[in-house]
């Protein structure tokens, strides 16, 4: 089956369960400061999985576009990808874990016909600790699905040391087998909801010897193993327990959330470990064969190079067509990375032309239907790729002029000294690297060249510090948004509604909100305007702020379509990629139209993922404390609550 086959299958199977199926959310989260990406198909779910109720009810399914920056150097393998699809279904306080699981294996097995001798399912093997009995409910459930097709399915524990022993259901503890937004049991706050999930595994078999010729072919081999011989292709999250101040208690309301990764569930379809064999990868593919003469698959060094541009590319025409255009920055530094690292590794297969376009096209043709979008904004995504490209070439260019200014001093120094320098340093191959884009690969081969050797130890040492500084640096930069969810930091929140109204009186309608960042001692707000405020503009924008806080008006949202947002006259970013539903908050009468009317009796509306205060009298009395430059066209304002 091909992959819009297994996408539409599992639409129509949970059609007939009375779920209704989502279009996929942006790749950028809206209204979620949290986070640059949707990372997972229960990312835009958390809120109906805290409690809130989902406008389009209790069941509910979609194929969620999801992008995870984290694995951007694992890819070139044949699993990881950057870009994917996830499968998605939840029940909302009705179905549990019965239905669940007999519907995920008739999936697998009748709907799409997965060998079920080739399935291998995790469940959490319990805390006594915590009070959280071993899931025996979920093994027996399993053992009745497998053995109504004639599979044993025997239960095992310590597969990580003692090996498969002839078993089909694996237990686990909470590092593999317990999900909560904190992770593990330990690290949950009070009042934090979770609970153990049960993963399935296909298995390619023995037989190909992948565990053998692996890098932890020393120890046992079992369905969570790195191997590479077992894929986890769905995962069933039992959301049944709230953490206390006292321990662990059961929900009233217990929630399913099934993740399946789409791509995965293809290879397995396929029999084939490899996803870049999937059928939505053969028209790239190809393409780079006629651009570079290579064949994929022929030797490993290419391969890697394929999977690399295969994945690259494809997850940058997903970013630049949801607004993730390049830049060095946030969501578009990571788009900007994307290209980059796909023209480094084009040099492999020997592409030195310009090709993100014409593989790009292959990907928007692929997800026409699935996603009309891509082919709406086909221009404007070629024309980002294409000028991306561009730009990097000439950089690529200059590292080889780098390159040669390092020969030049090992030959000034030769002269000088007479000292032959044979090793070009680990701090100057990481520089060829991270300032010009040469990989270490290339960086040998023309060292090699020149007779000389690279120290690969000390590259290694500079691009682990590398990595641990820009990690660290990264998630200070791109916590955004609110730090936490503190009083006073709810109240800043808050206080941002009030002032983009407010900047909107005075200064006019072109003001539109350009990020802002939270913290329980202040807030910061970005927005368009041109010019530096006047003492007088300033003193305006706290009188109107501070005579809706003393109005002590109501907070409140609605759910609603986009086009009826836009009808209230809400404020949002609607050349942004909202979801079908939306949240808008009002500051004033719920019921009344936006600011602007002259009937009007609510001082805002705005699309917002919350959380507010439930009154602006709370918030006390707003000060701006300074009032800058943050880019070109774009003021800051910082202010307090006092």
């Amino acid at each position: 089956m091909t992959i819009h086959e297994i996408r539409q299958a599992y639409f129509d199977m949970l059609l007939e369960k009375e779920h209704v199926i989502l279009s996929s959310s942006s790749l950028l989260p809206e209204n979620d400061p949290t986070t640059l990406f949707t990372g997972s198909g229960m990312q835009p779910m958390v809120p109906y999985l805290l409690g809130q109720d989902h406008p389009s009810g209790k069941r509910i399914a979609n194929a969620q576009k999801c992008f995870r920056a984290v694995d951007i150097e694992e890819v070139g393998d044949n699993r990881h990808t950057t870009f994917f699809e996830m499968l998605g279904n939840w029940s909302l306080g009705d179905y549990f874990k019965k239905e669940q699981i007999v519907w995920v294996f008739d999936f697998l097995v009748h709907t799409i016909g997965l060998n079920p001798k080739q399935l291998y399912v995790s469940v959490f093997s319990g805390d006594d600790g915590i009070g959280i009995p071993r899931d025996e409910e979920a093994v027996v459930l399993w053992q009745e699905r497998f053995g109504g097709v004639g599979v044993d399915a025997k239960a095992v524990d310590n597969v990580e040391k003692d090996g498969l022993q002839g078993g089909r259901i694996c237990y686990y503890d909470e590092k593999e087998n317990w999900w909560s937004r904190a992770g593990t049991p330990e690290h949950m706050p009070v009042g934090e909801p979770g609970g153990p999930d049960s993963e399935i595994f296909w298995d390619f078999g023995k037989e190909h010897e992948i565990h053998e010729q692996s890098k932890w072919k020393d120890q046992q081999c079992h369905p969570a193993c790195d191997c590479g011989r077992f894929m986890e292709i769905g995962n069933n999250v039992f959301m049944a327990y709230r953490k206390t101040a006292e321990g662990f208690v059961e929900l009233d309301k217990k929630n399913i959330d099934f993740g399946g990764g789409l791509e995965r569930i293809a290879a397995a379809c396929n029999g084939n470990p490899d996803v870049f064999s999937t059928d939505v990868f053969t028209g790239a593919r190809n393409m780079l064969t006629n651009l570079s003469g290579k064949v994929y698959g022929a030797n490993e060094k290419e391969t890697f190079a394929f999977r690399v541009i295969l994945d690259h590319v494809r997850a940058a025409v997903f970013l630049i067509g949801d607004g993730a255009l390049p830049s060095n920055k946030d969501q578009g530094y990571f788009t900007r990375r994307l290209v980059r690292r796909a023209i480094r590794f084009a040099r492999d297969l020997g592409i030195n032309t310009q090709f993100c376009g014409e593989v790009a096209v292959q990907y928007i043709t692929e997800y026409t239907e699935a996603y009309p979008q891509l082919h709406a904004q086909e221009g404007v995504i070629l024309d980002v790729l294409r000028q991306e490209e561009t730009k990097f070439r000439k950089t690529l260019d200059g590292g080889m002029k780098e390159f040669g200014k390092l020969l030049k001093g090992f030959t000034i120094a030769l002269e000088r000294t007479g000292k032959h320098i044979t090793e070009i340093s680990g701090k100057q191959a990481f520089r060829l690297y991270d300032t010009y884009g040469f990989p270490l690969e290339m960086t040998q081969e023309l060292a090699n060249e020149h007779g000389l050797v690279v120290d690969t130890k000390g590259f290694d040492s500079a691009f682990l510090q590398h990595k641990n500084t820009s990690r660290s640096a990264s998630e200070k930069k791109f916590k955004g948004g609110l730090a936490d969810t503190s009083d006073m930091s709810i109240k800043y929140h808050t206080a941002t509604h009030l002032l983009h109204i407010a900047l909107k009186r005075v200064l006019g309608d072109h003001v539109e909100q350009k990020g802002s960042n939270i913290t329980p001692d202040r807030l910061r707000f970005d927005f368009t305007h041109s010019e530096k405020m006047t003492d007088d503009q300033k003193k305006e924008i706290e009188r109107i702020i501070n005579a809706a806080i003393e109005k002590n008006y109501p907070i409140t949202f609605l759910e609603m379509s986009v086009e009826e947002a836009k009808k209230q006259g809400a404020i949002g970013l609607f050349g942004e990629t909202y979801g079908d539903i939306v949240k808008v908050y009002t500051v004033g009468e719920p019921n009344a139209k936006a600011e602007g009317d002259p009937e009007a009796s609510a001082f805002s509306k705005e699309i917002c993922g919350g959380p507010h205060v439930e009154r602006t009298g709370l918030l006390g009395h707003f000060r701006i404390k300074k009032e800058e430059s943050s880019s070109a066209g774009i003021r800051r304002i910082k202010a307090i609550l006092e």
